[in-house]
């Protein structure tokens, strides 16, 4: 991919999504990217996945 490409993939993240830094011990990321692509997901999807699904029965009860 060209750098005219990256930016602006970039410029468009830039705007349509938040960043969110976290931090977990050390080896626990690996174990973590290991059971979300057990469940056929990335990383990133797995943990929205979490944070909604806990969202979502927060709001239920």
């Amino acid at each position: 991919m060209g750098n005219a490409a990256t930016r602006a993939k970039n410029k468009y993240a830039s705007k349509a999504y938040d960043r969110i830094a976290l931090q977990v011990k050390k080896g626990n990321r690996d174990k973590i990217k290991a059971h979300a692509e057990s469940l056929g997901l990335s990383l990133n999807a797995y943990i929205n996945k979490l944070i909604d699904e806990d969202m979502n029965k927060e709001i239920a009860t």
